[in-house]
C-alpha cells in the first residue's frame, strides 16, 4: 500500500480475505497450524493460477501477469497503475 488510493487498496484486500475465509477456511476443519498453513497455501496457489476472475476476462491473475511481462520489451519500463 503506497498511501495513494488507500481506501481502494483496502477494498481489494478485504475482498481477498473474504474469499479466503468463505472458500477455504470455513469449508475445511483445519485443526493445526501446519494444516492451516498448507491449506491456505494451496488456496492462494489456486486463486492465483486457476480460479477465473471476472475482472480479468475469466482468466487467472498469473496468466494475465505473465502475458503482461512478455509484452514488455527489453529496456522498456512497465507502466504501473497507482
Amino acid at each position: 500500500m503506497d498511501g495513494k488510493g488507500r481506501f481502494f487498496d483496502n477494498i481489494l484486500v478485504e475482498h481477498l480475505w473474504q474469499s479466503l475465509k468463505y472458500e477455504c477456511v470455513y469449508l475445511h476443519a483445519l485443526e493445526t497450524g501446519s494444516e492451516a498453513k498448507a491449506g491456505v497455501g494451496k488456496w492462494i496457489e489456486f486463486y492465483n493460477r486457476k480460479r477465473p476472475h471476472s475482472a480479468l476476462g475469466g482468466k487467472p491473475p498469473a496468466v494475465v501477469n505473465w502475458r503482461r511481462k512478455n509484452e514488455t520489451k527489453p529496456g522498456q519500463q512497465e507502466q504501473r497503475v497507482a
